[in-house]
């Protein structure tokens, strides 16, 4: 439990840091991943960042989770959501030997999407915030394991 809110606190950090230089690609890549689901954060109305299993969700897991980066600053994320999808929706583009991070922003409809993967651990964690300018904020992160084909990433 305590390094998935380690990985959240290192998402936060990175995103803090990344502020100044939005887009950092420093690598090309082009990896396809299936994850698995591990766990689901909740915070929204009913749930107060309460924490489901895998086995206690009605949920998919990634059957092919693909990242492609071209460097200088071209990144393309597919298989997580239809939102990430557009490339051009991306404000957030960082990849390193180490880590892929992405945001995306619609603060016309009050959304956000993010996720950072660790390439050694396989480790990938994805959050969707709903209502960003509301009280009622709602948050759901997502803590998946992921394989490149027959291998940890």
């Amino acid at each position: 439990m305590f390094k998935y809110f380690l990985s959240i606190f290192i998402i936060l950090l990175f995103f803090n840091q990344s502020l100044a230089k939005d887009v950092n690609i420093k690598e090309n890549i082009d990896l396809i991943f299936t994850c698995n689901l591990e766990k689901k954060i909740i915070k929204n109305s009913e749930y107060n960042y309460q924490t489901f299993s895998a086995n206690d969700l009605d949920e998919k897991n990634l059957d092919k989770f693909q990242i492609l980066s071209i460097k200088p600053e071209t990144l393309f994320i597919k298989g997580l959501s239809s939102f990430l999808s557009d490339s051009a929706n991306l404000s957030v583009k960082i990849v390193s030997q180490d880590i892929v991070l992405f945001k995306s922003i619609d603060e016309k409809n009050n959304y956000s999407e993010s996720g950072i993967i660790t390439r050694k651990t396989g480790e990938l964690i994805h959050e969707i915030t709903k209502n960003i300018k509301s009280e009622n904020a709602e948050k759901y992160i997502s803590i998946y394991l992921c394989k490149n084909y027959d291998k940890k990433v």
